[in-house]
């Protein structure tokens, strides 16, 4: 509860012995504030369920739940636990004092009670208290300030790889169908990999913000290669597949000399990550470096299966599209060969919400 202005101060009072609560009330008021008293933890219970306290004078010695039970109490609940705690008792031993603090007490105030000291020890609470919850809510509020620059520069960053992909899709309209499905399938399949024990730690949020704008990326450098090769019906010479093959580089490359220009985009760094590294393999028969296994980036092996699935589903497959369960079975023969088996194991769990 934020505290504004003195007057709105209250101060709940815990004390089985009426004098006592009769002085403390006295002193609070004179310090301009809202006194509350009760007589037991039960009353008190129920006081600061009907409105929280900005700080509790609290006895120790009290029937049924004492004030060091009590104390434990509020610490311990969520609702209390930053409400400021003061004991009031005649018992003044170091041990119990020790206990009082360790339990989460702030202060201790002497029975019979000195009205200068009471005030002045409540005073300087309740300053603390304020100054602690107005620390906060800054906190609080630059927090969010900061939240919402990060935003700002993600969906900026963002900005700049769905351009590209815009700009590559505008080739033909298979293109743009088959990288808006790549989009979308990557996203899904990530999401689903974040349920998996083997990819929880692998795959944050953004993660999955990122690889959908930049798998579809992968075949950008495909835009250096000769249209004549790149929509050929059939299947390519050696000539062919060779320069083919460079896509990968001109991708990359294309890719790398955005993000040197800008070092802090992760979605344009991912994307040169996956052009590059696409068509390696699981078994380390792929190009351009026959990486193997997990050398290959994870982004890449789950863009893989997915560039492939979408290949075999659609107009680019030059012997005729295959139906969604021939495609998927195409897959799973691949598993352990050219796709990570274990990628392979979830997509089939899932396969029924590919596009």
């Amino acid at each position: 509860m934020k505290i504004n202005e003195k007057q709105g101060v209250n101060v709940l009072i815990v004390d089985d012995v009426i004098a006592n609560l009769i002085i403390l009330t006295e002193i609070i008021k004179k310090a301009g504030y809202v006194a509350r008293p009760v007589t037991s933890v039960h009353q008190a219970m129920d006081a600061i369920m009907a409105l929280p306290p900005n700080l509790i004078l609290l006895d120790i010695t009290m029937p049924e739940i004492d004030g060091f039970e009590y104390c434990s109490m509020l610490k311990k609940d969520v609702r209390t636990r930053d409400i400021p705690v003061i004991f009031i008792s005649a018992m003044t031993t170091p041990e119990s004092k020790a206990k009082g603090f360790s339990l989460g007490a702030v202060d201790f105030i002497v029975k019979p009670f000195d009205e200068q000291e009471v005030y002045l020890r409540v005073n300087t609470h309740i300053k603390l208290y304020r100054m602690q919850q107005e620390l906060e809510e800054y906190n609080k509020h630059l927090q969010r300030m900061v939240n919402e620059q990060v935003r700002k520069i993600a969906d900026e960053q963002k900005i700049i790889t769905f351009a590209l992909t815009r700009l590559v899709s505008r080739r033909n309209s298979f293109v743009k169908n088959h990288m808006d499905s790549l989009g979308k399938n990557a996203r899904m399949l990530s999401m689903s990999l974040q349920f998996s024990p083997k990819f929880t730690k692998l795959i944050p949020n953004e993660f999955v913000e990122a690889i959908e704008v930049a798998a579809p990326l992968c075949d950008i450098g495909k835009s250096a290669i000769p249209d004549a090769i790149v929509s050929k019906r059939g299947p390519l010479n050696t000539e062919e597949s060779i320069i083919l093959d460079q896509h990968v580089f001109e991708g990359y490359e294309l890719l790398m000399e955005i993000f040197d220009k800008n070092k802090n985009n992760y979605f344009v760094k991912m994307a040169a990550e996956i052009a590059l590294n696409h068509h390696e393999k699981w078994d380390g028969t792929g190009f351009p470096a026959r990486l193997k296994g997990k050398e290959i980036p994870l982004s890449a092996r789950i863009t893989s299966i997915l560039d492939e699935y979408d290949i075999l589903t659609g107009p680019l497959n030059f012997r005729g599209p295959c139906s969604h369960e021939e495609a998927v079975e195409i897959l799973n023969q691949k598993a352990g060969i050219s796709f990570d088996p274990d990628i392979m194991d979830v997509l089939n769990k899932v396969q029924r919400q590919l596009k």
